[in-house]
């Protein structure tokens, strides 16, 4: 399962329900996808395909929705 936690332009913004347990986000795109912590800071984990300009705005997106994706990964994980 992965759902969804939000969507703008051509990015969906999502967890995977068997994963590691550290707090991240998933981005997909048509270019490829990525990986971000959330915890201890929002950085980076991996990359696939983005360009380093998908890459910023993916980040600032991040950023903006920091709150919404705390929520969501509480209410999907429990903790």
């Amino acid at each position: 399962m992965a759902p969804t936690v939000f969507r703008d332009g051509s990015f969906r913004f999502f967890f995977f329900s068997r994963e590691e347990p550290r707090m991240h986000i998933h981005v997909s795109h048509t270019d490829g996808e990525a990986k971000y912590w959330i915890e201890p800071k929002i950085e980076l984990a991996m990359n696939q395909g983005l360009t380093q300009k998908q890459l910023n705005e993916v980040l600032l997106l991040v950023e903006k929705h920091y709150e919404e994706i705390l929520n969501a990964w509480h209410k999907h994980f429990g903790n």
